[in-house]
C-alpha cells in the first residue's frame, strides 16, 4: 500500500510539473493560427556560464627588492587560479644574505583555498622550507582576506613534521595618494609555540618587521617602488641572537618593483 501511494504521489508530481511547463511555454510562445502547420527547426540547448563558474589566475609579487650592504634580496610572491569559491594557490618567500651568499630564508606553499565569506578565504595545504637553515616539511592551515578599511591580511598556523607548531601574521594597506603613487604600509609578525635550537628559535613572538614602501605604477602590472624597513628579533629569541653575536634589528632603505599578472 505504501508503494502504491508513493508511485500515485510521484505520478502526480511529473504530471503537474508536466503541465505546468507546457502552460508557461503556451503563454510565453503562443503560436499564431496562420503559422500552425510551419515547422522550426529544433532551438539548441545553451548551458550559461555563471561568472562564479570561470577560471582565473592571477600572480603577484608584492616584494621583489634589494636592500643593505651586500646587495642582500627579497622576494614575496603569491600565485593561484580558480574560481570565486575553490582556488589552488602557490605562495613563496624568502631572503637571500648578500654578506654571507647564503639563502637564509625560503619557503613554497602550495594550498587549497574555499571561500568561507564575502571577504574571507580559509586555506589548507603544505608548506616546504628551502633555505641554509631549514628544510621542514609543515601542514598549513589559514586565512587570507579583506578587513574593514581595507586592510589585507593572511594569517597561517604551520605544525612541522617534528610536532613545532608556529604561526605568522600579515598585513598591509594600500594608501592612495594620487591614483598611481601608492603608500603600502605592512607588518610583519612571527611566533613560535615553543624553542627550536637549530634554528635559534625561542618560544613566543620571534620576529616583527615594519614598512613602508612608495610605488609608482606604470602601469597596473609594474611599479616600482622604494621603501623603508625596520625589522627586529623578540623576546628569547633576541636573547639567542645576542649570545651568538648577531645584530638584534636592523633599520634599511629598500628598493624593487612590484609586479602583477
Amino acid at each position: 500500500m505504501r508503494k502504491l501511494l508513493s508511485t500515485l504521489v510521484a505520478s502526480g508530481i511529473v504530471i503537474l510539473a508536466a503541465l505546468s511547463t507546457a502552460s508557461a511555454q503556451s503563454s510565453t510562445n503562443p503560436v499564431s493560427p496562420s503559422y500552425s502547420g510551419a515547422s522550426f527547426p529544433p532551438v539548441p540547448y545553451y548551458q550559461p556560464m555563471f561568472p562564479d563558474q570561470q577560471l582565473f589566475g592571477s600572480m603577484r609579487f608584492d616584494k621583489l627588492e634589494w636592500n643593505g650592504p651586500g646587495s642582500s634580496a627579497r622576494w614575496d610572491m603569491e600565485a593561484f587560479v580558480g574560481g570565486d569559491y575553490d582556488k589552488i594557490f602557490l605562495k613563496s618567500e624568502g631572503f637571500y644574505d648578500g654578506k654571507t651568499r647564503k639563502l637564509e630564508e625560503g619557503q613554497m606553499q602550495v594550498l587549497y583555498s574555499r571561500l568561507i565569506s564575502y571577504y574571507f578565504d580559509a586555506q589548507f595545504g603544505i608548506r616546504q622550507d628551502f633555505s641554509a637553515k631549514s628544510n621542514r616539511t609543515y601542514a598549513t592551515i589559514g586565512v587570507e582576506g579583506l578587513t574593514p578599511f581595507f586592510i589585507e591580511i593572511d594569517a597561517d598556523l604551520f605544525i612541522s613534521q617534528k610536532g613545532e607548531v608556529s604561526s605568522e601574521i600579515t598585513a598591509f594597506h594600500d594608501v592612495l595618494i594620487t591614483n598611481r603613487l601608492i603608500l603600502q604600509p605592512r607588518i610583519d609578525l612571527k611566533l613560535q609555540a615553543q624553542r627550536v635550537s637549530d634554528l635559534n628559535l625561542g618560544s613566543g613572538f620571534t620576529d616583527v618587521e615594519l614598512g613602508a614602501r612608495l610605488r609608482y605604477e606604470i602601469t597596473r602590472n609594474i611599479a616600482p617602488y622604494i621603501g623603508v624597513v625596520w625589522d627586529r628579533k623578540l623576546g628569547e629569541t633576541a636573547s639567542i641572537a645576542r649570545t651568538n653575536g648577531e645584530a638584534v634589528g636592523s633599520l634599511f632603505v629598500a628598493g624593487g618593483v612590484r609586479v602583477l599578472w
